[in-house]
């Protein structure tokens, strides 16, 4: 089974991330959209714990993160590539996803926070257990995150100063998806604010502009029970394979739990059917999906004896 089975919700700037991706590689996908929060009763079965969104399904094999994700469109649809820069293609995404991402939140919660429903507050003050859900002080904060996101709004200016229509030259990449993110998740709630900024850039601005015209591919809708039906049936495609340069010695067999490093640290354990420098798949089984492997990008995230 081969069909790309994307886990989402619209709102979510991690999903919109790899939504771009898909729209620049022209794929079809599925679109299974799950809550926002906790509980995520159709994609537990899949993930094993994992809660953080995107997940992506193909057949029995779910993929976690953005970063993996990305990494494993690009292995299995070469026809667009769309990293061009190597490893530190997805380097960058690790700017994006942290300081640039963190700087966005409480600039947007500091303004909407009065709105957000009490149970997303809980939620989310579960998945960053070291960080109240204040927005008293977030918008207390948010000058100075201000200041920050300029900063970081100047580096994509400075990079589109040399007339190119894209990050990476004439044709669209995956830093333009990478960048795209948070300016996108600025735009959504605070239009005028995002509108503020975009004032002393406005090379940005026309480059926003062309990167949300591409659009996210060809999607059509999918049940999440579809989905678990379809992982029920089909079987995982990693074949078991020694790491020989594995750091800590770890082994197919071994039997592990893999973590976020940053939050939402939800512990998925399994027995490893293989790794490398850049992934850790895991086999776990569920009654309602039988059998299936979990694949972890190795930055950002933990790796630890079960």
């Amino acid at each position: 089974m081969t069909e790309i089975i994307f886990h989402h919700y619209w709102p979510s700037p991690f999903s919109e991330k790899v939504r771009v991706i898909f729209g620049m590689k022209k794929l079809a996908w599925r679109s299974v959209e799950i809550p926002n929060m906790m509980p995520k009763p159709d994609l537990m079965p899949l993930t094993g714990g994992y809660r953080k969104t995107p997940v992506m399904q193909i057949g029995a094999d779910i993929y976690c993160d953005t970063q993996l994700i990305i990494r494993e469109l690009e292995r299995r649809h070469p026809e667009i590539p769309l990293v061009r820069d190597g490893g530190l293609s997805y380097g960058l995404g690790f700017w994006t996803d942290r300081p640039f991402f963190q700087a966005t939140v409480p600039i947007i919660f500091g303004e909407i926070g009065p709105m957000v429903p009490e149970a997303f507050k809980k939620d989310r003050e579960k998945m960053f257990p070291d960080r109240p859900f204040d927005y008293t002080q977030m918008k207390a904060a948010s000058p100075m995150f201000r200041d920050q996101w300029r900063a970081h709004l100047a580096m994509i200016g400075e990079t589109l100063a040399n007339g190119k229509p894209y990050l990476g030259g004439d044709m669209p990449s995956v830093a333009d998806a990478h960048c795209f993110m948070n300016v996108w998740f600025l735009r959504n709630p605070l239009g005028a604010v995002a509108a503020g900024f975009m004032q002393e850039f406005p090379a940005v601005e026309a480059w926003f502009g062309r990167v949300q015209a591409i659009g996210h591919g060809a999607y059509t809708a999918m049940d999440s029970k579809e989905a678990l039906s379809i992982a029920k049936a089909a079987t995982p495609s990693p074949a078991r394979a020694a790491d020989a340069f594995d750091p800590n010695g770890r082994k197919p067999g071994d039997r592990v739990s893999v973590m976020p490093d940053d939050y939402g640290r939800d512990p998925v354990t399994g027995e490893i059917v293989f790794s490398n420098a850049h992934e850790i798949a895991i086999r776990r089984h569920d009654p309602a999906v039988g059998d299936v492997v979990v694949h972890f990008p190795r930055a950002g995230f933990m790796v630890m004896p079960a």
